[in-house]
């Protein structure tokens, strides 16, 4: 079974670039649909009406969405197994920058809207520096100009990055998509590992206290002195 986790910031354009390749795959290859979300979505029930797919969603709820996908995919995969899958797509929330879905195996995808801000690839940290393909969506909104910045802001953090540009609701310029996920292998669920570092570690803010102020938290910390960011440990 293949595998492709598709990522990027909320509005991207990461739906609209599923349903393309659900479109294009679907008489070819038997799908299996997966999306990790915060509270509410929808994705799952429009491909299943759409397309006849098979389909599942997972709400984080008090976990960061990467966190609960890495707590999932386990299941996930055996679950797209038990069905017959050739193909599951996971679509992230896209919520955390600092955390990154993707895995040592199948393809991991970066979706970013051109109308985003040139800023934006230097602010997604791994999501964009681990992702192997990076499709720029919305492209009729900006200038060819704002399009090159762009694009070369994405290769300023990384330079072997494969990109594409797109506009993913007319589904222009994606046959090299669909051919990196034809060629891509299959993947073996007992070996699958994150293909980057986890955030350095669990503090007292991600388990529920509320004080404002470093000296009222342990674990990782961080002071605001110096304009290098200082990370401290505070605790036993």
């Amino acid at each position: 079974m293949k595998l492709l986790v598709i990522a990027g910031p909320p509005s991207a354009g990461k739906t609209a670039l599923t349903k393309q390749i659900v479109k294009h795959f679907k008489d070819e290859l038997r799908l299996a649909f997966l999306k990790i979300d915060v509270v509410r979505a929808f994705e799952d029930i429009e491909l299943k009406k759409e397309f006849n797919i098979i389909t599942k969603k997972i709400y984080s709820g008090d976990l960061c969405p990467d966190h609960a996908g890495v707590m999932v995919l386990g299941d996930a995969v055996e679950w797209a197994e038990m069905n017959s899958a050739d193909l599951l797509i996971v679509e992230s929330a896209g919520l955390c920058l600092r955390c990154s879905p993707y895995l040592n195996q199948g393809l991991g995808v970066i979706v970013l809207s051109s109308i985003s801000g040139i800023h934006a690839p230097e602010k997604m940290g791994a999501m964009v520096s681990l992702a192997d393909i990076a499709v720029v969506t919305k492209i009729d909104l900006v200038s060819q100009a704002e399009r090159e910045v762009l694009i070369q802001k994405i290769k300023e953090v990384h330079r072997d990055i494969i990109l594409m540009e797109t506009n993913a609701l007319q589904g222009t310029s994606l046959q090299r998509l669909y051919d990196q996920i034809w060629k891509s292998g299959d993947i073996d669920k007992d070996s699958l590992t994150l293909k980057g570092n986890p955030p350095l570690g669990t503090c007292t803010i991600c388990v529920g206290k509320k004080e404002i102020g470093w000296k009222h938290h342990f674990g990782i910390i961080q002071k605001l002195d110096g304009q290098v960011a200082e990370y401290l440990y505070r605790g036993e």
